[in-house]
């Protein structure tokens, strides 16, 4: 039991509590990446993702273009999720059209090595600056692919403007 309870607190983002003839069982939902790890790409454009992402990203997961000049990561069932909510928006719309091509024409299905690599597609490589030194961070439900460089001078704008963002996140109740 007090197995089960580690895994779920480490791996998983909600828990339900089940009581049954007084014994607990936690029931996890989700995953939840969170960290920040530092890493370089290789001649290839192969990056080792970080150990404690690997369980959560599964055997095959989708990397596509993310805001911000990142990439996005993906395990396969967050994608099916965001997948099912862009079918439904209407085609009419030309926002959810470009927003439904930016992200699924470049999104790339991709697995792990043995030695927890990944080949990076040279166009995502492009399109997020991707050269030796990146920077591989857990955001919730997904994993995010920054060169050093531009994650860097996003943190440098963040870093001015966080009161201003802590005000909105605010209103929104966060």
């Amino acid at each position: 039991m007090q197995e089960i309870k580690k895994i779920c607190r480490i791996y998983t983002i909600k828990w339900l509590k089940v009581e049954r003839s007084g014994v607990i069982i936690y029931i996890g939902v989700g995953y939840m990446f969170i960290g920040e790890h530092q890493h370089t790409i290789d001649s290839k454009g192969r990056i080792i993702m970080p150990s404690k992402f690997r369980e959560g990203l599964g055997e095959i997961f989708v990397i596509t273009k993310g805001l911000d000049n990142c990439l996005f990561v993906y395990p396969s069932s967050e994608w099916k999720e965001l997948e099912d909510k862009l079918r439904t928006l209407p085609l009419t719309s030309r926002d959810a059209r470009a927003f439904t091509r930016f992200f699924f024409a470049g999104a790339s299905e991709c697995q792990l090595d043995k030695q927890g690599r990944t080949l990076i597609p040279s166009n995502l490589r492009e399109y997020a600056k991707l050269e030796k030194d990146i920077v591989i961070i857990g955001v919730l439900s997904r994993v995010e692919i920054w060169s050093r460089e531009v994650w860097e001078e996003y943190n440098d704008l963040a870093d001015m403007d966080h009161e201003a963002i802590f005000e909105r996140m605010a209103e929104l109740g966060i």
